[in-house]
C-alpha cells in the first residue's frame, strides 16, 4: 500500500494537465484580437498597394559523398522550360522569377534526381539551395529515382517521410510548430491536442530521439516531462528548418537509443550575400532571427523567443502564470570544398508561477491545490567537422546536452513555511557525446561504420510526503549517477538490377557501465535489414526488419533508497524492440503518393513500475517528472496495426495529404496481462487541403478525428483519507482497474487564411488561424475533488471523520481558439 501511495507522487497529472493546457490556449484568441486587431488593419491598408516583383533561386551542386562540384547538373523549374545548368563550381542560379513558390528538380548522368518543393522566391530574399547528389548505380544515363519528398533511403525503404519548411509554417492549427504538424503523418498520435508528446506506432514519447544536423538534442518542447520528450510548445525555430525528415521504424545504424522514431531536423545556412531577419509575432510568442555572412567562408543563423502571455494572463485572472523563452544559433565554416565545420546551440529557459489571487471558482481552487511551482532549463551546444576524401566522409560529432529541473510545492500554497513543504525536485541531465563515423562508397557499396562514446550525469534530490499526520516520515533521497555508454555500428548498402533492386544491412552494439548486466555491447546486438524491389517506375514494395535497444531514463536508473543505494539497478535491462515493417507505395508525376504500411512491434525487459502495477510505457504524459520510482524489467508489450497515406505536394497551386491508422498497443501488468496501453487510440485520421490562389492568398484547412483514449478511474475512498489528500491535493487512481475507462472519439476543425506580400527589401506574412472551428467537444477524464463549505473549508465524511466528501468536476470542454501571425522577412 505504501508502495503504491508513494508512487502518487509527480504522476498521475496527466488529465489535469490537459485541463491546464486547454485553459492555456482559451485565451489566446481573445487577447490577440483585443490588442492585435488595430494595428494590423492599419498594417494591411499600409501594403495593400505594391507593384511586381522578381527573384531568383540559386545554390551549389555536390557529390554526396566527396562533396566534389557536379559540372552540367539540370536544374529544372516543374511544369515550366525554365532552368538552369551548373557551373565548374556547381554553382547555378536562375534568375527574374515571379515571386512565388516552386518546385525544382535537379538530375545528372550516373546520379539520382533530387526533388524540391514549395522553394520560396521573392525579390528581398534568394532561394538558397545546397544540393548533394547521391550517386546511382545505373550508368550512361539519367536515372529517375525521386529523392527529396518522397525519397526512399535504401537503409530505410519504409516508415519514411519528409516535411518541408512551407509545409510547417502554413499548417493550420499549427502555430509554426514542427511536433504539431508531424501529427499530420500516419501513425502518429498525441497524448492531448494541446501537448505535444509524440507517440508514435503505439510508442510512449521517451521513445523517441531528434537530431539536429546530425547532433542530438534531447528534448524539442518547453516545459518537457523529465524521463519523457513531450511538453507544451515547440522549442525548434521553423525559420531555421530546411527540411524534417522522420522514421518512424528502419532506423539506421548510426542512430541510437530509439525505439519508436527517429527525427532529423536538416537546417538552412545563414545567407552570404547579407544580413537579414525575420521578426514573428504568433498566437503565444514573440521572436527574431537574424541570419548573415561572417567572413566569405562563414556564415550564421541567431535567433530568440519569448512567450508574451503571460502578462496578460495575470491581469485575466488565470491561476496559472507559464514563461517560457528559447535561444538558438548556428555558424557554418567551410573551409575549402573538402572541409567544413557546423557549430550549433540551442537552449529554454521555462518558468511555471501560480496566481494565488484567482481562487474564485471550483476549477481554480483544485488547480491551486495540485499544480506546483517549477522551473527548467535546458541547452544543447555541439559542433560536426567534416572531411570529404576522394570516396567517402569522414564526420566528428561532439556535443554537451543539459537540463535542470525544479518542482516544488507547498500546502496552501505557503512556499516560505518548510514544515508545509509536501513535495520537493531538484534533478538534473548533463551528457557529453562524442560520435565519430565514416562513410565510403566503393564498387557500387556504400558502407556506413563507427563508434560512439558518452559521458553522462544525473543528479536528483527529492522530498516528498507521503501522508500527513501519521507519523510516517517523508520519502527523502539524494542521487548522484556517473554513466559511461559506448556503441559501435556499421552498415551496407547496395543496389541491383539497374536500381530496380535495393538492400542494406546494418548491426549496432550498446553497452553502459552502470550495471554488469548491461555492460556487455554483445548482449546488445542490434541487426536490422532492408529490401525495396521497384516493380513499375511508380510503383515499389518495401520491407524492413529490425531488432532496437534502449536504455531506461534515468529518472529510472537514479532512482535511491535513502541510504543511498541503488534501488533497480540490479533489476533493469535495455529496453528491447523488435519490428517487422512492410508496404507498398504508388507515385504519380503528379507529386503525389499513395502508400499502404504494415507494422508488428513487440517489447521486452520494459520497466515495470511495480508500486504501481504497470509498465513505464504508459508514463510521460504530464507535467513534471516521470520514472522516479521502484521499477524491474518484467514488462512485455505488443503493437500492431496499419497506415494509409496520400500524400500530394504542391502541383497546380493544390497541395493535401490524408492519413489514416488502425493499430492497437497492449503491455502487461504485473500479473502478465496484456491491457490496453495509455495511448491505445484504436483509429486515428488526419485530412489536410490547401490552395494557393492569385495574389499570394492561401487557404488551408485540417481536420482530425482520433479515438477515445483509455483512461484509470480513481479509487474514491483512498483518495477520500484526510492523511493522503492533504499530501496529494488531488485524488489517487485505482491501479488495479488502469485503463479500464475509455473516453470518447474526439475529432476538430482547424482552417488557416495566409495573406503575403513582396517588397524590394522587404516580405510580409498575414496570416488568421481558427482551430476547432466547429466547437467539437473534447472528453477528459472527470477530475475527483473534495467537497468545500462557503468557507472554503474542506467538508468531513459524517460517517467517518477520517476522511472528506468527495465529487467530480466535469472535464468536457468545447471552445474556439482563432489567433492572428505577423511575419516579416528582408
Amino acid at each position: 500500500m505504501i508502495l503504491r501511495i508513494l508512487s502518487a507522487g509527480t504522476s498521475g497529472m496527466y488529465y489535469h494537465s490537459q485541463h491546464l493546457t486547454l485553459q492555456f490556449n482559451i485565451f489566446i484568441g481573445k487577447i490577440i484580437f483585443m490588442f492585435r486587431i488595430p494595428a494590423l488593419l492599419a498594417l494591411i491598408l499600409i501594403v495593400s498597394i505594391h507593384s511586381a516583383l522578381a527573384g531568383i533561386i540559386q545554390g551549389n551542386i555536390s557529390d554526396e559523398i566527396n562533396n566534389e562540384p557536379i559540372i552540367g547538373a539540370a536544374v529544372k523549374i516543374q511544369n515550366s522550360a525554365t532552368g538552369g545548368i551548373s557551373d565548374e563550381n556547381g554553382f547555378f542560379k536562375i534568375e527574374d522569377l515571379p515571386t512565388g513558390l516552386y518546385n525544382i528538380s535537379v538530375s545528372y548522368i550516373g546520379y539520382e534526381t533530387a526533388n524540391f518543393y514549395e522553394i520560396q522566391v521573392s525579390d528581398a530574399i534568394p532561394a538558397i539551395l545546397n544540393i548533394r547528389l547521391k550517386e546511382s548505380g545505373v550508368e550512361l544515363s539519367v536515372t529517375e529515382v525521386t529523392s527529396g519528398a518522397f525519397r526512399r533511403n535504401a537503409e530505410s525503404p519504409v516508415s519514411l517521410n519528409s516535411i518541408g519548411v512551407n509545409e510547417i509554417q502554413r499548417s493550420p492549427g499549427g502555430n509554426r510548430d514542427i511536433s504539431k504538424v508531424v501529427q499530420l503523418l500516419p501513425g502518429v498520435a498525441t497524448g492531448s491536442t494541446f501537448r505535444n508528446d509524440l507517440l508514435i506506432r503505439g510508442g510512449a514519447s521517451s521513445e523517441n530521439k531528434y537530431y539536429l544536423d546530425d547532433i542530438e538534442i534531447p528534448t524539442i518542447n518547453h516545459f518537457t516531462t523529465q524521463g519523457a520528450s513531450g511538453g507544451s510548445n515547440g522549442l525548434i525555430n521553423v525559420d531555421f528548418i530546411q527540411q524534417v525528415d522522420f522514421y518512424s521504424g528502419a532506423f539506421p545504424a548510426n542512430r541510437n537509443n530509439a525505439l519508436s522514431s527517429v527525427f532529423e531536423f536538416s537546417q538552412k545556412e545563414g545567407r552570404s550575400d547579407r544580413v537579414g531577419f525575420t521578426a514573428t509575432v504568433g498566437a503565444s510568442d514573440i521572436g527574431l532571427t537574424l541570419e548573415g555572412p561572417m567572413g566569405k567562408k562563414s556564415t550564421f543563423l541567431l535567433s530568440a523567443r519569448r512567450s508574451y502571455l503571460q502578462f496578460l494572463f495575470k491581469a485575466l485572472g488565470l491561476p496559472f502564470l507559464p514563461t517560457y523563452n528559447d535561444f538558438q544559433f548556428k555558424t557554418v565554416h567551410k573551409f575549402n570544398k573538402k572541409h567544413d565545420l557546423t557549430i550549433l546551440g540551442i537552449g529554454a529557459i521555462d518558468d511555471f508561477n501560480l496566481n494565488l489571487d484567482k481562487d474564485e471558482t471550483e476549477e481554480d481552487r483544485y488547480q491551486l491545490g495540485y499544480l506546483p511551482y517549477f522551473d527548467q532549463w535546458n541547452y544543447t551546444i555541439g559542433a560536426r567537422y567534416r572531411y570529404f576524401t576522394d570516396n567517402g566522409t569522414l564526420m566528428v560529432v561532439a556535443s554537451r546536452s543539459m537540463l535542470g529541473n525544479k518542482i516544488s510545492k507547498y500546502a496552501n500554497n505557503q512556499v516560505n513555511n518548510e514544515e508545509l513543504k509536501l513535495y520537493s525536485i531538484d534533478s538534473k541531465e548533463a551528457e557529453n557525446k562524442l560520435r565519430i563515423e565514416h562513410t565510403i562508397r566503393k564498387k557500387g557499396f556504400r558502407i556506413n561504420y563507427g563508434f560512439q562514446y558518452e559521458i553522462a550525469r544525473y543528479t536528483n534530490n527529492t522530498f516528498r510526503r507521503t501522508v500527513i499526520t501519521s507519523g510516517l516520515p517523508p520519502l527523502e533521497y539524494n542521487s548522484i549517477l556517473n554513466l559511461q555508454k559506448y556503441g559501435a555500428f556499421a552498415q551496407v548498402s547496395k543496389k541491383y538490377f539497374k536500381d530496380k533492386l535495393s538492400l542494406s544491412a546494418g548491426l549496432r552494439w550498446d553497452g553502459t557501465n552502470y550495471s554488469s548486466k548491461m555492460s556487455n555491447p554483445l548482449k546488445q546486438t542490434s541487426p536490422r535489414l532492408s529490401v525495396s524491389y521497384q516493380i513499375l517506375d511508380a510503383l515499389s514494395v518495401s520491407a524492413n526488419a529490425g531488432i532496437y535497444y534502449q536504455m531506461p531514463v534515468y529518472t529510472i536508473l537514479g532512482y535511491r533508497e535513502a541510504d543511498g543505494s541503488l534501488v533497480n539497478q540490479d533489476a533493469l535491462r535495455y529496453i528491447q524492440n523488435q519490428q517487422l515493417v512492410g508496404g507498398i507505395a504508388y507515385t504519380l508525376p503528379s507529386n503525389t503518393k499513395f502508400s499502404i504500411e504494415g507494422f508488428y512491434k513487440k517489447y521486452n525487459n520494459y520497466p515495470m513500475l511495480y508500486g504501481k502495477g504497470i509498465s513505464f510505457a504508459n508514463e510521460g504524459g504530464d507535467y513534471g517528472i516521470a520514472g522516479d520510482e521502484p521499477a524491474n524489467s518484467t514488462s512485455k508489450g505488443k503493437a500492431y496495426g496499419v497506415e494509409f497515406l496520400v500524400q500530394q505536394k504542391l502541383y497546380k497551386n493544390f497541395y493535401g495529404i490524408f492519413s489514416y491508422t488502425y493499430y492497437r498497443t497492449l503491455f502487461t501488468d504485473t500479473a502478465g496481462k496484456y491491457i490496453p496501453a495509455s495511448w491505445d487510440y484504436h483509429h486515428i485520421a488526419n485530412l489536410a487541403l490547401g490552395y494557393k490562389f492569385k495574389k499570394n492568398w492561401e487557404i488551408g484547412i485540417r481536420w482530425s478525428a482520433r479515438g477515445g483514449i483509455p483512461y484509470t478511474p480513481y479509487d474514491e475512498e483512498l483518495s477520500s483519507l484526510r492523511s493522503l489528500w492533504d499530501a496529494n491535493n488531488r485524488g489517487i487512481l485505482d491501479y488495479s482497474r488502469y485503463n479500464a475507462e475509455r473516453l470518447k472519439p474526439y475529432t476538430q476543425l482547424d482552417i488557416r487564411v495566409d495573406k503575403k506580400w513582396f517588397f524590394r527589401k522587404w516580405n510580409l506574412n498575414v496570416y488568421f488561424d481558427i482551430r476547432n472551428l466547429y466547437k467539437s467537444t473534447q472528453n477528459f477524464a472527470p477530475n475527483l475533488t473534495i467537497v468545500r463549505d462557503s468557507d472554503n473549508q474542506p467538508v468531513l465524511n459524517p460517517d467517518n471523520p477520517l476522511y472528506y466528501q468527495t465529487k467530480y468536476l466535469n472535464g468536457d470542454n468545447s471552445t474556439l481558439l482563432p489567433s492572428i501571425g505577423i511575419v516579416v522577412g528582408m
